[in-house]
């Protein structure tokens, strides 16, 4: 395959954290690369002077023309299907990939087969319990993909993988159609992206594509029938097969919860009367519903790939989540105060709520489209009171108002960094012992923050200056 991009016009479209290896690898193969990209910026100017010294042509301020004489785009994954660039694409015969799917071709004929995960929400962590139960089991292997660690740097590297642990986003999805995961799971499916794939069919069409032509098993949310419905739609290998993981009992070709246990009656011989204990669910950091169904998932894929049943509890008791995921912050008085910033959208503060009894709910910020009533209605018992922060929070408000009259509602007026101080102070007052202060925004963070991780930086600062 390398030998085929010699000589070859290429356009890689966009910079950043995939444009910029894609370039590299390209040029490095002998193809003729040019770089569009939509900004003119600093950092995208120290990126071009760097691809510039290698040889590679970049253009900066210009993401929609199309170059004389491409031959193939390679794009990175957030451009929209819709760009004139593409559009000038289709109507002159060329071909657009996106990073993951330069990748995949760029594996050599003993490349390390790929454990594939999407979802609307729980990809990250659950890739990292997956790559933590691989490693558990003595296999050479890393989480790459969208979490942040390049695709291509993994496959053309030098380190050799037994397997890798690979998250997948719906962009990445929809521009790798010769993607062929090993074994791949789908987490779950709520509306999101959708200014980008246009519709919420398009998202889960996409979403769907990480089960094409898998060998051994789909791995769906029992909980979720719209992932038991992209299994059925997929064209797999004969002999894959479909494998549910849910929180109550598992069946046949299931996973699931029994007694505080985790246990598989999906890999195990005679499965109908059989199941294998994997570990205890107080081995899963943190036990919240939501991650438990994480490590399940994760179970499933490993178990794929003939992982023992001590590997599973060995990696699921090793592993550490990132920040602002569900983290526990402190106890003050008698109240726990729980970081979840990361829930930037209502399906994942939806499975963050869940997880606790009698909260006083942080929320707010840049709701990007999304309704909150079927948000609030369903956690309206478990709410002792709601400060709400940011640009959109009156449609927050809106909900509790419509939906949980009853609950104290506090609303900030003022959208600067300094809020998220007064919103601890204002949550302490109407917490009693034994609540939760829950930060589950279920909006983005860019109204008074640089992301979801200053933001909650900020809640874990607030809360350390009360326990002080």
């Amino acid at each position: 395959m390398p030998s085929e991009f010699t000589g070859k016009h290429v356009t890689v479209a966009g910079l950043g954290v995939s444009g910029v290896p894609a370039a590299k690898v390209l040029h490095g193969l002998g193809a003729h690369v040019t770089v569009v990209n939509d900004g003119d910026d600093e950092r995208a100017r120290t990126q071009a002077a760097e691809l510039e010294a290698l040889g590679v042509t970049v253009r900066l301020g210009d993401g929609d023309t199309l170059p004389e004489g491409t031959e193939l785009i390679v794009t990175a994954p957030g451009w929209k299907p819709t760009k004139p660039l593409f559009t000038a694409a289709g109507q002159a015969g060329v071909p657009v990939w996106g990073d993951v799917e330069l990748a995949w071709r760029l594996r050599g004929p003993d490349a390390a087969p790929w454990l594939a995960v999407t979802g609307t929400n729980g990809k990250t962590t659950t890739v990292q319990m997956l790559a933590s139960i691989l490693k558990a089991a003595g296999l050479r292997t890393a989480a790459v993909g969208n979490i942040g660690v390049s695709l291509l740097d993994a496959v053309t590297g030098d380190t050799e993988y037994d397997v890798l642990a690979v998250e997948l986003s719906s962009y990445q999805l929809h521009w790798a159609p010769s993607l062929r995961a090993h074994s791949a799971a789908v987490l779950n499916l709520a509306p999101d992206h959708l200014d980008w794939h246009g519709s919420m069919e398009a998202y889960a069409a996409d979403k769907g594509r990480i089960y094409e032509g898998n060998r051994v098993a789909c791995v769906y949310n029992v909980a979720d029938k719209a992932t038991e419905d992209l299994v059925r739609a997929a064209d797999v290998e004969e002999g894959c097969r479909a494998v549910g993981f849910t929180l109550g009992t598992p069946g046949p070709s299931q996973l699931g919860v029994v007694e505080g246990l985790l246990v598989d009656r999906a890999f195990v011989e005679d499965r109908q009367k059989n199941a294998q204990e994997l570990a205890e669910v107080s081995d899963v950091n943190p036990p919240a519903p939501h991650n438990i169904a994480n490590a399940l998932a994760a179970a499933g894929l490993a178990r794929a790939f003939g992982v023992s049943a001590a590997a599973v509890r060995d990696g699921l008791r090793a592993f550490t989540p990132d920040a602002h995921r569900i983290a526990h912050v402190a106890d003050v008085d008698g109240v726990a105060y729980v970081d979840d910033s990361k829930a930037t959208n209502t399906h994942a503060t939806e499975a963050s709520l869940a997880a606790y009894e009698s909260i006083v709910w942080i929320a707010g910020g840049l709701a990007k489209g999304a309704t909150f009533d079927e948000l609030v209605a369903g956690a309206a018992k478990r709410l002792r009171g709601a400060v709400l922060i940011g640009a959109d929070r009156a449609l927050i408000r809106e909900a509790l108002a419509r939906h949980a009259p009853e609950v104290p509602v506090v609303d900030l007026d003022r959208t600067d960094t300094g809020a998220m101080l007064q919103a601890v102070h204002e949550a302490r007052r109407l917490a009693r012992p034994g609540d939760t202060v829950l930060l589950a925004p279920a909006c983005a963070s860019m109204d008074m923050f640089t992301n979801y991780n200053q933001r909650g930086d900020a809640f874990a600062q607030a809360v350390r200056e009360l326990g002080a």
